[in-house]
């Protein structure tokens, strides 16, 4: 694994850095869906996102990654780059589909801890998650080896944040990044990675599941996750509202990251196997889908070498 491909993989960066700096419950009832209508095209026409007030209308002012529109699509969330000295998570506001406001930083507690603070999430009810390595290493705090935050966001503000109970890691070199909250907030999506020797070796992307305030790793997490989860890096998980499409980002060191897709029929079932959305290339990652299932959002590395936030379309089939 190349150092340049591990600075990409998101949020890996900071995280390896601080990690290494210092020497059976029972999930609820499954929710059944009925598979989705009406049949849906290939996704093609990539453009890019232009961000007023935070990149000039090229994409080349500053890097805008692991993007996240929200589950009524008024606002964009996303974060600086992974390899920056300080990663924090900004916002914006909705004008059209490729035309967002800049907002600024996040507000309240989220971008408090200094290192990184980074992917975003939200569910329909307001409820914003984000990956911080804040105490991750707080030996004997509520926090420890804890990664994933979330507090309730309004007006540009998350306050109080706090660790999500239930989804800490096992122990110090096992890290979980890379959340997606459901949009009725009952299931968790995230990736755990082995850093144990510096570099990212190995990622399992898992399901959890809200039980009496806290989340519980699905007891078929890995059924579930059975084709997603491969010999390849895998990571930055994104579901539909339905969750009935589950898109994600996996890289082949050899050839780089892409963004692919699997679908289901029900949500109790597992996912089918991925296949790669091929109208998105180069190095992209992070995917987001909208509201209607129509835009496919993620980030790419332009010519300048600057991410910035693309989109990709798909209509209904006549």
């Amino acid at each position: 694994m190349t150092t340049r491909l591990n600075l990409a993989l998101v949020a890996a960066t900071i995280l390896i850095g601080l990690l290494m700096s210092a020497g059976g419950a029972q999930a609820g009832p499954a929710h059944d869906s009925k598979a989705r209508p009406p049949a849906l095209t290939e996704f093609s026409n990539p453009e890019m996102v232009q961000i007023l007030g935070y990149d000039d209308n090229k994409g080349n002012s500053n890097d805008a990654m692991e993007p996240f529109i929200s589950r009524d699509g008024d606002f964009l969330f996303f974060n600086n780059s992974n390899a920056a000295p300080t990663t924090n998570l900004f916002w914006a506001t909705r004008i059209d589909d490729v035309t967002f406001q800049y907002q600024g930083e996040i507000g309240g507690e989220v971008n408090s801890s200094g290192p990184l603070d980074a992917v975003a999430s939200m569910d329909s009810n307001g409820n914003f998650y984000f990956i911080t390595t804040r105490s991750y290493k707080s030996t004997g705090s509520p926090g420890y080896l804890s990664t994933i935050y979330s507090g309730p966001f309004a007006s540009g503000a998350a306050t109080p944040v706090n660790p999500v109970p239930g989804v800490a890691a096992p122990k110090i070199g096992l890290v979980n990044f890379d959340e997606e909250i459901s949009a009725d907030g009952n299931t968790l999506y995230f990736t755990q990675g082995d850093y144990a020797t510096g570099n990212l070796t190995s990622t399992t992307m898992m399901v959890a599941t809200l039980q009496g305030g806290s989340f519980v790793v699905d007891p078929n997490s890995a059924k579930i996750m059975k084709t997603i989860n491969d010999q390849y890096l895998n990571y930055a998980a994104d579901t539909s509202a339905d969750e009935l499409e589950f898109f994600f980002t996996r890289t082949n060191l050899k050839i780089g990251p892409a963004i692919y897709m699997a679908t289901r029929k029900s949500t109790s079932k597992p996912f089918g196997k991925p296949k790669k959305i091929h109208a998105i290339t180069g190095f992209a990652e992070a995917p987001s889908i909208s509201p209607d299932d129509l835009s496919l959002y993620y980030h790419v590395k332009n010519p300048s070498g600057v991410f910035v936030i693309n989109r990709v379309t798909r209509t209904t089939k006549p």
